[in-house]
């Protein structure tokens, strides 16, 4: 008769009991294959200078990375491609006139300050390249606001233009978006904005190569749609009110300034969005209600990053009320029975 073995135990923890075969720098490089259809509608409609204005942000994000690692004496962590998805998305925020060593500096906040101070990849509370973004549009605010003409860099002259998103607060501060209001030439038409053939960002004019990319990391499962059909699902609502109903208005909202590039590259950043399906929700009707607020009655036309980076600092009270309690945890008594 064999003896029983007493001194086993079963040890059983809560859940959840995932493992995962995805790493940084997997997930890192599908992020950079998803960004690769905006890279290349950004020299199409920009031309070559936009490729010197995203390697200065690539290379001194890495840089900077691997510099403030040594500093600090940390392992370094150039090798998961992080500081390049950073390098990347800063870079798209930045209109292609920016000069070199303003998008370095804007490179340099946004690795060493926002991410290296906190302790690196995954520890930051807000998304790295929005507040780099913003702190050189705080800085520099006429080198951050000049726009040229897509293609303009085939021709001999460069022209600058108007966004598309301040010719629409002109047009809905006085009161005017009726269809006829868009059919002048100080908007480009649906089809040229949803191509990426208007003023703006290096990355943010191209919807249609937005698209590709979130699509792409979706069947990856790199990221979930949540956040994004929430996002701009709820600037598209407040703007069929806001615009008395005008489809039209609605579809230069969506298409125009930097929703595309924010709902879906930035505000589904896995270290500073909730993790589960309610405070996805959440995260993503509020960024929609900021951006929606700041557009309509703040003083600058775009309110993407300002609307993300509000949203990342409420991400902690978000979690605390939408995470779903352990299995067989007993519920808090309410405080009037506590004092029974």
């Amino acid at each position: 008769m064999n003896a029983v073995n007493t001194n086993k135990k079963l040890t059983v923890s809560s859940s959840p009991h995932f493992r995962s075969p995805d790493t940084s720098p997997r997930i890192m490089i599908d992020v950079i294959i998803a960004l690769i259809p905006s890279l290349i509608a950004a020299f199409i409609f920009f031309g070559p200078r936009s490729l010197l204005v995203v390697g200065t942000c690539v290379v001194t994000c890495v840089l900077a990375e691997y510099l403030s690692r040594k500093a600090m004496k940390r392992h370094n962590t150039i090798s998961d491609f992080s500081a390049v998805v950073t390098g990347l998305l800063l870079a798209f925020n930045l209109p292609v006139t920016i000069p070199l060593w303003i998008a370095a500096i804007g490179s340099v906040v946004a690795i060493v300050v926002v991410k290296q101070f906190f302790g690196g990849v995954g520890k930051n509370f807000v998304n790295p390249a929005l507040v780099g973004r913003i702190v050189l549009m705080s800085s520099f605010a006429t080198q951050m606001s000049s726009w040229t003409k897509p293609l303009a860099w085939m021709g001999a002259d460069v022209t600058t233009t108007a966004s598309p998103l301040a010719t629409l607060k002109t047009m809905l501060s006085a009161g005017d978006v009726s269809t006829s209001a868009f059919t002048g030439e100080n908007l480009p038409s649906l089809l040229d904005m949803f191509l990426g053939n208007r003023a703006g960002c290096l990355g943010e004019s191209c919807a249609l190569a937005l698209i590709l990319g979130g699509i792409y990391l979706c069947l990856r499962r790199v990221i979930k749609p949540t956040i994004p059909l929430c996002y701009i699902g709820t600037v598209a609502l407040i703007m069929l009110i806001a615009g008395k109903g005008s489809l039209t208005f609605v579809a230069y909202e969506l298409l125009g300034g930097g929703l595309m590039l924010g709902a879906i590259f930035m505000a589904t950043d896995y270290a500073t969005t909730p993790i589960n399906t309610k405070g996805m929700i959440i995260f993503g009707i509020g960024c929609g209600l900021l951006t929606s607020v700041i557009r309509l009655f703040g003083s600058l036309p775009e309110g993407v990053s300002f609307s993300i980076i509000i949203m990342n600092i409420l991400v902690p009270h978000i979690e605390h009320l939408t995470t779903p309690r352990p299995f067989g945890s007993e519920k808090k008594k309410k405080a009037k029975e506590e004092t029974k």
